[in-house]
């Protein structure tokens, strides 16, 4: 059992965060370490909120929809809750993640326009100044 406790170190270490961001998703009661005096100790299921909690941060949740997806774990339905809510939400972000991209990839060919221009301006620049200066 000893070896499913984690130091904050160990945790760090382990999901590459710093100890501030472990104290940070404490105090947003994401996570719930065990404490002894101003010690912590994480077990398998802060381990696993911590993975789900980094999973939906790269995805774009807010902490308060991961905390409330995370808090759906123990409604007593086998989950099917928490499934469907993190569903929905996933939907809505990858709706929005690809409007994103869509306007990023369009702001890409612009800006590659741009820079074509502006160096074919530089290039007539510099045939202008070579031929004056003959």
């Amino acid at each position: 059992m000893a070896e499913d406790i984690k130091s904050i170190r160990e945790m760090c270490e382990l999901f590459g965060v710093t100890p501030r961001t472990l104290r940070f998703y404490e105090s947003k009661e994401l996570l719930f370490p065990l404490r002894n005096g101003t010690r912590r100790s994480f077990t398998r299921r802060d381990c696993a909120r911590l993975k789900l909690i980094l999973r939906g941060k790269r995805f774009g949740f807010s902490l308060e929809e991961i905390r409330q997806l995370l808090n759906m774990y123990d409604i007593g339905d086998a989950q099917a809750t928490q499934i469907q809510e993190t569903y929905r939400i996933a939907q809505a972000r990858l709706a929005d993640m690809e409007r994103k991209r869509v306007e990023l990839d369009e702001a890409i060919d612009e800006l590659k326009g741009q820079l074509v221009w502006g160096q074919s301006l530089l290039e007539k620049r510099v045939q202008e100044t070579v031929r004056t200066q003959m």
